[in-house]
């Protein structure tokens, strides 16, 4: 009876993720501006190609900007869960595009240009966790509510959630459509997660400056994504947690259906977005946390981000992977995973 009833949780788990997916796709409107991967068939791979060949002429050694040393204006926001100390925390991005051809465009949301974070702590500073939202998340009231902030606390663990570019208080207040990141134009995803790594660097060393004494990053679904990145980038983070996490662009593309459906061009253009992506993808540099202090989530029901994007992660990194029998949204067990965040934090001594 038992078995019956997990066979049913995982199909009601994985049956949310489809028609959530689905709801999602159909109620947000396009971007504003039509992105070349969303012209037709022939157009996109011409402009694929463009591109794989553009990237391929660039040097990608200093791609990924030094950490600044940042001082945020810092607001309190009085107390939160089990009386922590609740910050807000805001500061000049200062981020140059990496290809001059996207500036304008990316430069033109001036809410973006902040880089926004909101602080959860005691009176003493603790080893503290950068949490990295979603998709379409960002909103903090609500992040803060979907993270266990509570439980890091009862583990000794102060918690920081950043704000992703162009989602939350840091997108267009006049846009409508999807935000601009990731989008579907390679270069805008590169441009975001090259901001976002940067913006996490700076933070990390301002929390260690103000004396926290151990910085680690957890992120989820995309965010899983940018805290997998910022193990490639960042260093010195003492853990690094991606949960339900995205691994690659382009498998996720394909897994959507949004490529050809032609198989022989959906091949091609699986293969150029895998190129496209490259500069920014976790997968294509190496790890600067070592494997036991790094730690893989996935859902054993995701349709969003399935299983094998963790478990492509938890290879590259020759981390853990620790699975939850629910999905991306209905997450089922996801109490058991966390134990096992707990378990990495004691074992590395950080807690």
């Amino acid at each position: 009876m038992f078995g019956i009833a997990k066979m049913l949780a995982l199909q009601a788990a994985a049956g949310f993720d489809r028609a959530v997916t689905l709801a999602v796709r159909m109620g947000l409107p396009p971007s504003e501006e039509s992105a070349p991967l969303d012209w037709g068939n022939e157009a996109r791979l011409a402009f694929l190609e463009k591109l794989v060949l553009r990237y391929d002429a660039l040097d990608f050694t200093q791609f990924f900007p030094e950490p600044r040393a940042i001082e945020p204006m810092a607001r309190e926001e009085g107390f939160a869960v089990r009386h922590l100390r609740r910050t807000d925390l805001a500061w000049p991005s200062a981020y140059e595009p990496f290809l001059p051809e996207v500036r304008e465009q990316y430069q033109s949301t001036l809410e973006n240009q902040l880089g926004l974070a909101r602080l959860f702590r005691r009176d003493r500073p603790r080893p503290v966790a950068i949490l990295i939202h979603g998709y379409l998340m960002g909103r903090l009231p609500l992040d803060e509510r979907i993270w266990p902030i509570a439980r890091f606390d009862e583990l000794g663990l102060d918690s920081a959630l950043v704000v992703l570019p162009f989602h939350g208080r840091r997108a267009d207040p006049a846009r409508t459509g999807r935000p601009e990141f990731p989008g579907r134009d390679p270069r805008i995803a590169n441009e975001g997660f090259r901001q976002i790594t940067g913006e996490i660097g700076s933070l990390s060393a301002w929390l260690r400056r103000a004396g926290h004494p151990a910085v680690g990053v957890i992120g989820m679904s995309l965010g899983g994504y940018a805290a997998a990145l910022a193990a490639t980038v960042v260093e010195n983070l003492d853990f690094v947690v991606p949960i339900i996490p995205l691994a690659s662009l382009a498998d996720f593309a394909f897994e959507q259906g949004s490529l050809s459906e032609s198989p022989e061009l959906r091949a091609r253009e699986h293969a150029l977005l895998e190129r496209a992506y490259a500069p920014a993808s976790p997968l294509a540099r190496k790890p600067l946390v070592t494997p036991e202090r790094v730690l893989v989530l996935g859902g054993k029901a995701d349709r969003i981000t399935p299983l094998s994007h963790a478990r492509r992660l938890a290879h590259h990194f020759r981390a853990p992977l620790a699975a939850w029998h629910g999905g991306h949204l209905l997450q089922l067990g996801r109490n058991e995973a966390y134990d096992r965040i707990a378990e990495l934090l004691r074992k590395a001594e950080i807690v």
